[in-house]
């Protein structure tokens, strides 16, 4: 599970690291899917490629927008290279809102009751 914590509005970043203990390179193509899929990014894009004996990285983004946690999975499908097929693998994606910050505040005097 990678969690996404942080302020409402905030958005957070997460590096998924893949290592390849292999001595062939692997590639990956990303995939999110679930409930709240379209409120998590892949800004780096949704392919990622792990050199032999070496490692990489894919970049998961989230904006929190609402109160309510969300959730979403992560599937790193991956595609033959160098005719090595590498295992498929899953994370679930899940949202908390620590605190929730102003973006301002609005000062004013009215009455409170004419008749």
């Amino acid at each position: 599970t990678i969690e996404f914590t942080g302020a409402l509005h905030a958005t957070i970043v997460k590096q998924v690291r893949l290592k390849n203990p292999s001595n062939n390179t692997l590639a990956y193509n990303a995939i999110l899917l679930g409930r709240d899929a379209d409120d998590f990014s892949l800004p780096t894009g949704n392919t990622v490629t792990v050199p032999r004996e070496r490692q990489g990285f894919i970049t998961v983004e989230f904006t929190i927008r609402f109160l309510r946690p969300a959730e979403a999975v992560l599937i790193l499908i991956s595609n033959k290279l160098d005719g090595i097929d590498g295992a498929t693998m899953t994370f679930s994606l899940k949202s908390e809102v620590k605190n929730i910050e102003p973006h301002g505040v609005v000062k004013c005097r009215s009455p409170c009751y004419e008749l």
